[in-house]
């Protein structure tokens, strides 16, 4: 039985067989029910604010036919009293336009049938297209929004999915696309509306729902998901979310942010490759910055992507290999072999070799990047 320590003071109980636990202190609002995948998209104008164009669209059309009979009454024949005033010129707009057609009013001059045919007969039709374009709008936007949904489904594959799009979570992503990743190639979950309207914003899928869910992380294709980032704002719903989606892709790099640092050896057991204590993180900054201002503002910009000096991990090239760390041309800050990340001045390094990759550190420009780690192995 794992005990996570939570915000509050409490602990959540998290069985380790069985399937996926659950926060049994958690209330039935507290899980936010799980809603449709939102796919981003330029909304031009509101809904509610096109149908009300449509309706004052065709109550003009109606007013104009009414005032067109009314204005040529005299050619119009009622058969309950012979006379057409203008109650029974909306009534008759009315039930033309509709193409009802009760007949109890009727054009009998010839310029009544004139206007009819030129004039009343094209309202109509405009009438017509107003009402039936608005369902047919509908229709189609709903049939449309449905094939874009099966054909991102389709087409996504090596994604990465962000749990939780917080401060933690939105600097996360933003740092992976400067890397050059497609916005396209990201989805956020998170089980707020605003959030996720945030989100397709910008340009990113959403997916609102309670993430410790393993429908709502199926609906962001966790299960081909090449990439994984945990950064909700508890410390226990990282450590739920991380056994689902570990549960659901067992190949996928997951990496958990985590506020107590004696939560992190819990994360990791339950599935994460890395995790970042972000409260520890912070306060090491700021005693570094005291210390060194200067010292400071380094870290800070090399944890800056895209500005200044930054992190780069990439493969060794050939003319690298059989090198020393120091004798290549970059700054060499690790050499990663394997499942081992070793220092530059590590002597078991020895020589470079075409399987390691190389942590440097490099001036930002438009063309770096950082290229990801391989795929993790499958866990037993």
């Amino acid at each position: 039985m794992f005990h996570v320590k939570r915000a509050d003071g409490g602990t959540l109980n998290t069985p380790d067989a069985n399937g996926i636990p659950q926060d049994d202190t958690l209330t039935a609002d507290e899980r936010p029910a799980v809603n449709r995948v939102k796919l981003p998209v330029k909304v031009v104008e509101r809904p509610l604010r096109q149908v009300a164009k449509r309706l004052l669209m065709a109550l003009l059309v109606l007013v104009l036919t009414a005032l067109v009979v009314y204005a040529d009454r005299a050619g119009y024949r009622d058969s309950a009293d012979d006379s057409v005033d203008l109650l029974d010129s909306f009534y008759y707009a009315t039930v033309t336009l509709s193409t009802t057609g009760y007949g109890d009013i009727t054009p009998v001059s010839d310029s009544a049938r004139l206007t009819n045919i030129f004039v009343i007969t094209p309202l109509r039709v405009l009438f017509l297209i107003i009402l039936v374009g608005t369902t047919l709008e509908v229709l189609t936007e709903r049939t449309r929004e449905e094939w874009r949904l099966k054909r991102w489904r389709s087409a996504l594959r090596e994604h990465t999915v962000v749990v939780g799009f917080g401060t933690k979570g939105r600097s996360a992503v933003q740092t992976v696309c400067a890397t050059g990743l497609k916005k396209e190639q990201v989805v956020v979950v998170d089980p707020s509306a605003k959030v996720i309207d945030a989100a397709t914003a910008d340009g990113y899928a959403g997916v609102m729902g309670d993430a410790t869910r393993s429908d709502v992380l199926r609906r962001a294709e966790v299960h081909k998901a090449r990439q994984i980032i945990v950064a909700p704002q508890r410390d226990d719903t990282a450590v739920l979310v991380t056994l689902t989606a570990r549960q659901l892709n067992r190949s996928a790099k997951i990496v958990a942010a985590v506020r107590e640092e004696e939560n992190a050896p819990l994360l990791r057991q339950s599935g994460a490759d890395a995790v970042i204590t972000s409260a520890s993180a912070a306060g090491r900054l700021l005693g570094l910055s005291v210390l060194s201002p200067a010292a400071g503002m380094v870290i800070e910009d090399l944890i800056q992507q895209g500005s200044g000096l930054d992190l780069v991990e990439r493969p060794v090239v050939r003319a690298e290999a059989g090198k020393g760390p120091r004798e290549i041309d970059d700054l060499v800050v690790s050499v990663v072999r394997g499942h081992r990340v070793l220092g530059y001045d590590d002597r078991s390094i020895g020589t470079l070799q075409l399987t390691d990759r190389l942590i440097t550190i490099v001036r930002a420009s438009p063309g770096t990047q950082i290229t990801p780690y391989p795929r993790p192995l499958p866990r037993d």
